[in-house]
């Protein structure tokens, strides 16, 4: 992956979608961008079905928890474009009292999996997707372990204190 082609791909959304892409970077040459959960479809959309983009291969959906933001809940999208050798990761910041979003699935029949998964882990509800469950989690779980509100440890654990170790 280029400079060039990333600049051409940051052109090419500003002109389609003006401030509606916000937040354009290129950590490690991965370029990256936000959008919000009102144009996420129509972005997606446009990157996988407009011949001067080409990105037909989702690679996948996930999210990052920021507990410490107003809007904490990132949905991130990454594509390939495998022709060209070019990737794209699209971020939806959603305020983690309501986490949803609109589906991707009717776009690739694999966000269909990595929806249910982002579910599971993080509590994203992905609206209009036609089989939101758990995946990985036992239904009866009643939460999602990928967000930061729960310790990482049980602080009653006997195993972990120091007196233990001659410390």
């Amino acid at each position: 992956m280029t400079e060039e082609t990333n600049h051409n791909l940051i052109q090419l959304l500003s002109s389609e979608f003006g401030t509606r892409v916000t937040n354009v970077d290129e950590p490690y040459g991965l370029l990256t961008v936000e959008t919000t959960k009102d144009d996420i479809i129509e972005v997606l959309t446009f990157l996988k079905k407009d011949p001067r983009t080409n990105f037909h291969f989702l690679t996948d959906i996930t999210a990052v928890h920021y507990p410490e933001k107003q809007q904490g809940l990132a949905v991130v999208y990454h594509l390939h474009n495998m022709v060209a050798k070019v990737r794209i990761r699209i971020k939806v910041f959603l305020n983690t009292q309501t986490p949803n979003i609109p589906t991707a699935s009717d776009l690739w029949n694999g966000a269909n999996w990595m929806e249910r998964e982002t579910y599971d882990l993080f509590g994203v509800l992905f609206d209009g997707h036609p089989d939101l469950r758990r995946i990985l989690n036992m239904d009866e779980l009643g939460v999602h372990p990928m967000l930061k509100q729960y310790p990482l440890e049980d602080p009653n654990r006997v195993d972990k204190k120091d007196e233990y170790f001659g410390r």
